[in-house]
């Protein structure tokens, strides 16, 4: 490089290698970089135009499945989170007695907890201010406070006047949860009957769980708008949706008899060391059932004590005996019916009869030859009754034995209904020794209720009606709002064969094995029964079941009474335990019912 000097301005002269390299030809890519750059921005454009492309056409295709494909899936949705659905608690009906006092009812209840942890006073305090309202110890109730930070259970079950009690103490960390519980005032009286409802609002026995469908109202669900943070709107609620009928279910049984009856039931079972006892009053002229007792029994309202759960059931329609000789009138009047049998008919008592190897006793191991009907009701002759069988052709027997409803439920309203227990015709017909002993009430089952319901043809002039305990739905001024629909009673044995058998069995009463069953100023007819009970294989050794059956009076029959004794212990037999039961019973049912003393006079008891 040179400089020239004397110039305003010095400029540089390259140097001769430098003019070299400046003469040099450019690469080919750099004459090319312009139209990269042309390309590349190109395709950018293409890119962010294909992107919008892309997106355009899935908006557009989320938008055509949101508005035409799923719309009625969104419309749907909107309307579940716009609206709210309430349906109202509403108490179960009542259940009444005949006369209309209350048997079962529904009030408010609370369970109340603790939570010491918010508690602004000492807990002493607080348990000091307590004990006596919820009947607990003050010491107890500090201890739990001591013992825990919240969530302490103190009672299931607060009434509404403590609730406000513990209200006004204005305590805080107390709190009280509201509840329906079921109440039963007259508490363990008709608890086998009306069974009892659960700390969950759960029916469990009894009527409240066959007639749940009645006693539990259901109102309609009411549809409700909201807003978008979930505040309901009043304006769709309809007028009174949370009202309540005052309609009620009414029973056939009298609480009068039932709370007269249930002492001399327990007493009876006390005093034979019997496991269980029954007793049930039939009104034959409809089939209501006017009491039905069974001992032991429990309260309802303190179900969770129950420590044997067989007392949860009724075992007057839910277990099978062999009736014995409470039998034997209705295998009579089948005999008078059929016509194998006329009233001045004897039949021979040898006191002993064998099949098949199988021997036949009389109870009381003698023979009496050549007797009557109405001596081998009166005396219980099981030699007398196979000889009645026999004179039935089996075909006859056993369609008469369907007839009468043996090895069928008895159609009563209440749940868990046993069916009875008989042979096949096929085995009867072909077996002499299962047709000897059904003629005196053995080889064969049934309930009790059964049984009752088997005599009632003989009270109601030979009609067989269905025993049931529920009235209908009355409203609080008596006004039936809904009755269930019976059958209509059938007949099955003629009245002038059936008022023949009743002038038998008031033999029995007057004259025979049930003369501890005679009511002054009544005519009774009634039966005897002691049969011996069946275990797996056959009869448990020293184990019976006595019973005695009564209808009365004669001479216009209608009420029927059945006493049953499983197990009575030492010599018991159906005419010493069972029969004076059902005579106290008469005498109450006779003054309950207002019952006219019998026009003819009755046949003198023997001495």
């Amino acid at each position: 490089m040179v400089r020239v000097r004397g110039s305003k301005t010095q400029r540089r002269v390259a140097s001769p290698a430098r003019r070299q390299t400046a003469n040099r030809r450019r690469p080919d890519w750099f004459d090319r970089l312009p139209e990269a750059r042309a390309n590349l921005t190109q395709g950018r454009l293409i890119l962010v135009w294909a992107i919008l492309v892309a997106g355009c056409t899935l908006l557009g295709a989320n938008l055509l499945r949101l508005q035409v494909f799923e719309t009625g899936f969104l419309v749907r949705r909107a309307k579940q989170q716009q609206t709210k659905y309430l349906r109202p608690f509403v108490p179960r009906r009542p259940i009444i007695d005949r006369n209309g006092n209350v048997m079962a009812i529904d009030r408010p209840s609370y369970e109340f907890y603790a939570h010491p942890r918010y508690f602004k006073r000492p807990n002493a305090e607080v348990a000091a201010k307590l004990a006596p309202i919820i009947g607990q110890p003050e010491s107890d109730l500090l201890r739990k406070f001591n013992a825990d930070k919240s969530g302490i259970r103190l009672s299931t079950e607060i009434n509404e006047d403590v609730a406000k009690r513990i209200r006004g103490l204005f305590i805080d960390g107390l709190e009280l949860n509201e509840w329906q519980q079921r109440l039963y005032p007259q508490q363990s009286l008709l608890s086998n009957i009306i069974g009892y409802v659960d700390h969950n609002q759960k029916p469990q026995a009894g009527l409240e769980y066959s007639f749940r469908h009645i006693l539990e109202q259901s109102p309609k669900s009411v549809r409700l708008n909201r807003t978008g943070e979930g505040v309901i709107l009043p304006d769709g609620v309809p007028n009174g949706f949370i009202n309540q009928d005052d309609l009620r279910l009414q029973l056939t049984i009298d609480s009068r008899l039932q709370r007269a009856i249930t002492p001399i039931v327990n007493e009876q079972v006390k005093a034979h060391g019997a496991k269980r006892g029954l007793v049930m009053v039939l009104d034959a002229s409809d089939g209501a059932i006017l009491s039905m007792v069974s001992s032991p029994s429990f309260d309802p309202n303190k179900y969770y004590e129950v420590n044997n759960l067989s007392l949860f059931k009724n075992w007057a329609l839910t277990d099978l005996y062999e009736p014995g000789s409470t039998f034997k009138p209705i295998v009579v009047a089948m005999a008078l019916e059929s016509g194998s049998a006329q009233m001045n008919d004897y039949f021979y008592d040898s006191g002993y009869l064998e099949f098949d190897g199988w021997p036949i006793y009389n109870s009381d191991k003698g023979a009496r030859g050549s007797i009557s009907l109405t001596q081998i009701i009166k005396y219980s002759s099981n030699i007398g009754m196979v000889r009645v069988g026999q004179a039935m052709k089996p075909d006859t027997y056993y369609s008469w034995l369907e007839r009468i409803g043996l090895g069928q439920k008895t159609g009563i309203d209440l749940p868990f209904e046993a069916i009875g227990q008989m042979h096949s015709r096929k085995t009867f017909v072909t077996s002499p020794i299962d047709r000897a002993t059904t003629s005196f009430g053995q080889g064969f089952s049934l309930t009790p209720l059964q049984l009752l319901k088997m005599h009632g043809m003989l009270a109601s002039g030979g009609k067989m009606v269905t025993p049931h305990i529920v009235k209908g739905l009355y409203d609080s001024d008596g006004k039936a709002y809904w009755e269930p629909q019976r059958a209509m009673p059938k007949q099955i044995f003629t009245p002038k064969n059936t008022r023949a058998v009743l002038r038998m069995m008031e033999q029995v009463v007057a004259t025979g094995t049930g003369r501890r069953a005679s009511v002054s100023g009544y005519r009774v007819a009634g039966k005897t029964g002691t049969a011996q009970k069946a275990g797996s294989g056959g009869y448990i050794e020293g184990a019976y079941i006595t019973s005695f059956v009564g209808i009365f009076p004669v001479d216009n029959p209608r009420y029927v009474v059945l006493s049953v004794l499983d197990e009575p212990q030492g010599q018991a037999y159906g005419g010493t335990t069972a029969a004076p039961v059902v005579k106290k019973v008469i005498e109450i049912v006779a003054g309950v019912e207002k019952v006219p003393p019998s026009k003819s006079d009755a046949p003198k008891p023997s001495q």
